[in-house]
């Protein structure tokens, strides 16, 4: 039993970095934007976190280190793609290329860097019980966190006006335009506000998941995070669940081989890329399902003066 509190335990663990740079790419999709740059931007916050912590001995100023350089990329995505009217899929494509080339380079010095003594956190009473606790209640408030901006997401996007302008402006810019709305500057505060919710998914990576800095250590999970949106059918609360569906694969590795389960490692290795190719073959087979749930104008540039 133990073994299986531990699995959910970890599975938690390593779903909060998907839930949460899937959640920030969800609020940029809603806007109408694609950011194709997230496993750059990613692997950019995750040095930066990293590099932060090893300096000051602070969990949280790495993180805001994260977030940082994420709304940083984020925001010459979107001046690029909103003001300059760049190809959305080539920029982020440019930029994604442009975060693995430059964390490596950047990464050099960090690479052997360790950080302080790892803080355990556990919620009290709770922590002690029996199965729920080792799996549910010894986990980083980050963990919890995620859950929470998934609910406020929820509030914000189809409760507030606010959510229902940003929604209005993924729909029909031009419609949003004539009714007076700053689409392009809310456009603007779309992506930078993801940007910085996929840095703090490579802040959390670097700092509190691995923790240490490898080249190349978000290992596809950039790209997971964008195809969650697109399985989630643009919901935040669907994103949540299938960050932790993810992060059980991910997970289920390693508990197979404690269990003695004889599978090649590679194999493996591979399940969690294996089944985003599945869960997103099978969405393809209803395109009208998802043209119902998608942003209209997702990917779509918008002209004010057309």
């Amino acid at each position: 039993m133990e073994s299986y509190a531990l699995l959910i335990a970890a599975s938690l663990n390593a779903g909060t970095v998907l839930a949460i740079a899937s959640l920030g790419l969800l609020i940029n999709e809603k806007a109408g934007i694609v950011n194709l740059g997230a496993e750059g931007m990613m692997l950019c916050a995750a040095i930066a976190g990293f590099a932060a912590v090893v300096h000051t001995g602070n969990d949280w100023l790495g993180f805001l280190a994260g977030m940082g350089a994420g709304a940083l990329l984020a925001a010459i995505l979107g001046v690029l793609v909103i003001w300059l009217n760049t190809n959305q899929y080539a920029t982020g494509l440019a930029l994604s290329l442009f975060g693995v080339g430059f964390s490596a380079f950047v990464g050099i010095g960090y690479v052997q860097a360790k950080l302080p003594e790892r803080p355990r956190f556990s919620i009290p009473f709770l922590a002690d019980l029996p199965f729920v606790g080792p799996a549910l209640f010894r986990q980083h408030p980050l963990v919890y966190g995620a859950v929470l901006l998934a609910i406020g997401m929820v509030w914000f996007l189809y409760r507030t006006r606010a959510g229902l302008v940003l929604r209005s402006v993924g729909e029909s810019p031009a419609s949003a335009h004539a009714l007076g709305y700053p689409v392009r500057r809310i456009r603007l505060a779309a992506v930078v506000f993801g940007g910085a919710l996929c840095g703090l998914a490579g802040a959390y990576l670097s700092v509190i998941y691995t923790p240490l800095w490898v080249e190349g250590m978000v290992a596809g999970k950039g790209w997971i995070a964008l195809a969650l949106t697109t399985f989630a059918t643009w919901r935040p609360g669907r994103v949540l669940l299938g960050a932790y569906l993810f992060g059980g694969v991910t997970m289920l590795q390693f508990h197979l081989q404690g269990q003695g389960v004889h599978i090649a490692s590679q194999f493996l290795t591979m399940l969690p890329y294996v089944a985003t190719i599945v869960v997103l073959a099978l969405i393809s087979r209803n395109p009208t399902w998802i043209r119902l749930n998608m942003p209209a104008s997702l990917g779509k540039p918008f002209y004010p003066g057309a």
